[in-house]
């Protein structure tokens, strides 16, 4: 098998799989970098889910534009390629910056809005890149092994014994299976830990976050086609769905795509 074959088999058959140093140093301190006019240690979470002690930033393609490299990048789309339908979309992107004291999030899984009953195949794949070590002080994510496999009864107890702390240095991704049960880690430490978490989702889906709004066409024009592409400036083919007008949304990004595609 190839190495994107072993991380898609590892994620059916656990649910999860971490892949270690995707991405070099420099990288993971320029992309913080591009986050640091929007985390301030002011504006932290709404609600126990979003983590009081936590701070988040959302429409991260329309703020911090090197993140589009982690949202794009191709060992972690290659996995993606194997688990989901072509034309698959980027559902949800932010950044997480937890801060010391923050208790451990509820146990869910990302695809829970899916009005499909479980045990189903998964409708989604999330990744939490680490752009700090994500140690079992600062607030790791946790997860239960095979619980993406699980039955609409089973559920997490608050301190699960089957639970998983994922530890990996910054610049390591987990990737995991939308239907898989998992939480943020209670904080002990004494620094902040950041992560970023693209999520996609099956292409037929509506995404969590509207894309196309958070991301305007004037700015996702600077972005790569296959950007564009998981934001939703695309068609679901052979079905045309995510037309505009009539029309393929990438006549929209401006008139060098307009010339190159067609009516219908």
């Amino acid at each position: 098998m190839t190495g994107a074959q072993e991380l898609a088999a590892a994620i059916h058959r656990d649910g999860y799989v971490v892949v270690p140093d995707l991405i070099s140093r420099r990288e993971v301190d320029e992309i913080k970098s591009s986050l640091a006019p929007w985390l301030h240690g002011r504006l932290f979470g709404r609600n126990d889910f979003e983590g009081f002690r936590s701070e988040r930033v959302y429409a991260l393609l329309a703020k911090a534009p090197p993140v589009a490299r982690i949202v794009e990048h191709p060992d972690v789309l290659a996995v993606l390629d194997l688990l989901l339908t072509p034309h698959y979309r980027l559902s949800a992107c932010l950044a997480i910056l937890v801060h010391p004291g923050e208790t451990p999030q509820g146990w869910h899984s990302d695809d829970a809005y899916v009005p499909i009953s479980r045990p189903r195949p998964m409708m989604g794949v999330s990744a939490i890149w680490a752009f700090d070590d994500f140690t079992e002080h600062n607030g790791a994510t946790e997860v239960i092994p095979g619980s993406h496999l699980w039955g609409a009864g089973e559920q997490a107890a608050p301190d699960d014994a089957r639970a998983v702390s994922i530890r990996m240095p910054a610049g390591s991704a987990l990737l995991f299976a939308g239907t898989l049960v998992h939480r943020g880690g209670a904080h002990r430490g004494t620094t902040t830990r950041l992560g970023i978490t693209p999520q996609y989702c099956q292409p037929w889906m509506r995404q969590i976050e509207n894309m196309t709004l958070a991301v305007p066409p004037e700015l996702a024009h600077g972005y790569s086609e296959r950007v564009q592409e998981l934001l939703g400036y695309d068609i679901f083919e052979p079905t045309f769905i995510g037309y505009v007008d009539g029309m393929h949304p990438k006549r929209l990004l401006g008139p060098e795509y307009a010339a190159r595609m067609k009516r219908g």
